[in-house]
C-alpha cells in the first residue's frame, strides 16, 4: 500500500484499540476488490466489492484474537483520490471503522451511537471524515444498509460491513 508501512498501520491499530478501550489481537488483511467481494459473496451473500469488511471472533476462542479486518486497497486508493487525501490515511478510517465493529457497533442497527463514536475517535487520531459520515452526506445512508449474514465458516463468526 503506498505511504503505509506494515510497522505504520500496526501501530495505528495499536493507537485506534486503545482509543477504543479494546485489549486482544486484531487481524488486518489488505486485499483486492476481488477478494472482498469473494468474501462479501461467502460470507454476506452479497456478490459485490466492498471496501471493509470486520470479522469478529467467536466469543469461544479465548485466545486474545478480537476478530479479523479485511480491506480493499483499490478501493481505498480509489477513494482517497476522489476525497483528496492520502490512501495511507484512508486505510486508517477504514480500519478503524472495521475495528468498531469488532468492538461490537453496528450502525445498521443501532441509533448512531456508531457513528458519534466514529466521529469522536477519527477527531482525536487525526483523521477526515469517516465512512457513516460519508454516506449520510452522499444520501448512501440508509440505502447502503445490509443485514449481515451468519456465515458457515470461520470460527462462527458474523462479518460486518459498512
Amino acid at each position: 500500500m503506498p505511504g503505509l508501512s506494515e510497522a505504520a498501520l500496526a501501530r495505528f491499530v495499536s493507537r485506534a484499540k486503545r482509543a477504543v478501550k479494546l485489549r486482544g489481537e486484531v487481524s488486518l488483511l489488505i486485499t483486492s476488490d476481488n477478494e472482498l467481494r469473494r468474501l462479501n459473496q461467502r460470507f454476506r451473500r452479497n456478490n459485490k466489492p466492498t471496501d471493509v469488511l470486520s470479522f469478529p471472533a467467536d466469543d469461544l476462542c479465548g485466545n486474545g484474537l478480537l476478530g479479523d479486518v479485511a480491506i480493499s486497497a483499490q478501493t481505498a486508493i480509489y477513494n482517497a483520490q476522489r476525497l483528496g487525501h492520502p490512501a495511507a490515511q484512508e486505510v486508517e478510517i477504514l480500519a478503524l471503522h472495521g475495528i468498531l465493529h469488532l468492538a461490537g457497533y453496528d450502525h445498521e442497527r443501532d441509533q448512531g451511537q456508531m457513528a458519534a463514536r466514529e466521529a469522536q475517535l477519527r477527531s482525536a487520531l487525526g483523521l477526515p471524515m469517516g465512512l457513516i459520515e460519508r454516506n449520510i452526506r452522499s444520501g448512501r445512508g440508509s440505502r447502503q444498509s445490509r443485514q449481515p449474514v451468519r456465515p458457515r465458516e470461520k470460527r462462527g463468526t458474523t462479518p460486518v460491513s459498512r
